[in-house]
């Protein structure tokens, strides 16, 4: 029998599904496995350990794995490519080396969302892209160019523009609940110790503040529900500019005929219905009556379901 993996190897979690030709027979989840984001060591160890226990759950050998398809951002950067199906390899020696796919997680996530079909699938997690194809097969993206200079609507974005928030009402004279929130979630005492572990290098963990963000929303906090709705905002923004792009004729744009339909997945969107709303809601403003689907496409279905054509 043969047997087949598709892998989510995202900044904070890898996430992997083993199975056959038809049906899954285990899942496991462990920490990230982005390179550019946590180096080539602790990727490795990532992906080693999630390997093995997914293999161990199922009751299997690495060695009888037949194909693998992992999506990661920077697969596209040969270098990253390379180190990341060396590290299978050192897994899986037995693996044809054409049975191994390093694919963008934009690519697995498409797949996820939409099989081999057209459409566009917003991502927002640590990072965020938003990637389309059309019917003809042509491609489109936005977003996604990395988290010093991009990243809209991720969270990694919401956790930096949350000190900068902050540090603005500060500025007023405001006082916020996120602030002390922040401050405890970073075991700090004073905005002065906050600013300057903002802007310590390396940076700080600012995707771990994107669940502080989301409680201070919960308990009525302005100052985090403004953030929330910006980063749907935001997003909805890259959203459009790739619909537009892929839109077969400029007079479709303001309306849902040939648009093309639209998912979301990441845990941004997954923990926010804030985010989810004003995403929804802002292309529906730009494209009235298109497609936004409300269930969130899962990934690493995607990488399993390449996985299983090769």
């Amino acid at each position: 029998m043969a047997y087949y993996l598709g892998i989510d190897g995202g900044g904070t979690k890898t996430r992997c599904v083993l199975g056959d030709e038809t049906t899954v027979l285990a899942t496991t989840t462990t920490g990230g496995s982005n390179i550019i984001r946590l180096g080539e060591k602790q990727a490795r160890e990532a992906l080693h350990a999630v390997v093995h226990h997914v293999c161990a759950t199922a009751g299997i050998s690495p060695d009888q794995i037949h194909a693998i398809c992992i999506g990661v951002a920077g697969a596209s950067i040969p270098e990253i490519a390379a180190k990341i199906r060396g590290t299978l390899i050192e897994l899986m020696p037995q693996i044809n080396l054409t049975h191994i796919e390093v694919a963008g997680d934009n690519v697995i996530a498409l797949e996820a969302a939409f099989g081999a079909g057209p459409g566009v699938i917003a991502i927002a997690g640590t990072g965020s892209l938003v990637y389309g194809r059309d019917a003809a097969g042509r491609t489109a993206r936005a977003g996604g160019w990395g988290f010093a200079i991009s990243d809209e609507g991720s969270g990694h974005w919401i956790g930096r523009r949350a000190i900068s928030a902050i540090l603005r009402a500060r500025d007023q004279g405001l006082e916020t609940a996120l602030a002390a929130m922040v401050l405890h979630a970073w075991k700090l005492a004073t905005i002065d110790e906050l600013v300057q572990q903002a802007n310590s290098t390396p940076p700080p963990d600012f995707p771990h503040l994107f669940p502080i963000v989301l409680h201070a929303a919960e308990e009525g906090d302005g100052l985090a529900r403004d953030l929330l709705a910006e980063a749907g905002a935001e997003l909805a923004d890259l959203a459009t500019a790739v619909v537009r792009r892929l839109a077969p004729h400029p007079s479709m744009e303001r309306t849902a005929t040939g648009v093309l339909p639209v998912a979301m997945t990441g845990s941004v969107f997954r923990q926010s219905a804030e985010v989810r709303q004003v995403f929804c809601n802002t292309l529906q403003t730009a494209f009235p009556g298109i497609n936004v689907r409300q269930e969130l496409a899962d990934p690493v279905e995607g990488a399993l379901a390449r996985a299983r054509r090769m």
